[in-house]
């Protein structure tokens, strides 16, 4: 056990405890978490002779602070992501989806696959499948914007979006448009010739499993 503990203070939750060194006390009122910092406070650094760290300990609504990226809402009933791990889920997934990477969709999916199963694997756990499921559809924009990339021209994209099912006309105004990436991306052309389906084919993993 390392001699330092950070303590965090919140109102109105359940704890859980999954590490020695990290803990989180849920009390009713803010005034009562002040008392039971100071307490706890105490009895680390004199009892425990363990260092607490004022940086990382506060009291706080629940909703304000994480614990091993989750975060509870302020009346317990939801555990949530932690907005700081959202962000650094959706920067990992930027780097792999980079547009200029050049290299093949399945190629693509091959590599995010086992990143999207670990993180399903951890936080799905949290009681916000609407989160879960905004991310699904932003992670398939995002390849969707990909694949347009790739596509590179108004006459290769006709050809794709004709191939899959798009009528002429609506092929013909999508792939003349001057458009950028990512608007195009959700185009309902594009949309309709890369479904949703298109993507568990080529084993994109779900990140909300009902």
């Amino acid at each position: 056990m390392r001699r330092e503990s950070h303590v965090r203070f919140c109102e109105r939750a359940v704890v859980r405890f999954r590490r020695a060194t990290h803990r989180n006390i849920y009390v009713r009122s803010r005034r009562a978490g002040e008392r039971v910092m100071a307490s706890v406070s105490r009895f680390l650094t004199k009892k425990l002779r363990l260092k607490v760290n004022e940086a990382k300990s506060a009291v706080a609504r629940p909703e304000e602070r994480k614990f091993l990226g989750f975060s509870i809402s302020n009346s317990g009933s939801e555990r949530r992501i932690a907005p700081k791990a959202l962000a650094k889920f959706k920067t990992q997934i930027r780097d792999i989806t980079r547009r200029t990477r050049g290299v093949s969709l399945s190629q693509l999916i091959e590599e995010l696959r086992p990143y999207l199963i670990g993180w399903r694997g951890y936080f799905g756990f949290c009681q916000t499948p609407r989160v879960l499921t905004n991310l699904e559809a932003w992670i398939r924009r995002r390849l969707r914007s990909y694949l347009w990339r790739q596509w590179q021209n108004g006459h290769n994209r006709f050809n794709e979006l004709r191939r899959r099912g798009v009528p002429k006309f609506h092929a013909a105004v999508a792939a003349g448009s001057p458009t950028g990436f990512w608007r195009m991306s959700g185009h309902p052309a594009v949309q309709q010739a890369l479904r949703n389906h298109y993507f568990d084919s080529l084993g994109l993993p779900r990140l909300h499993v009902p």
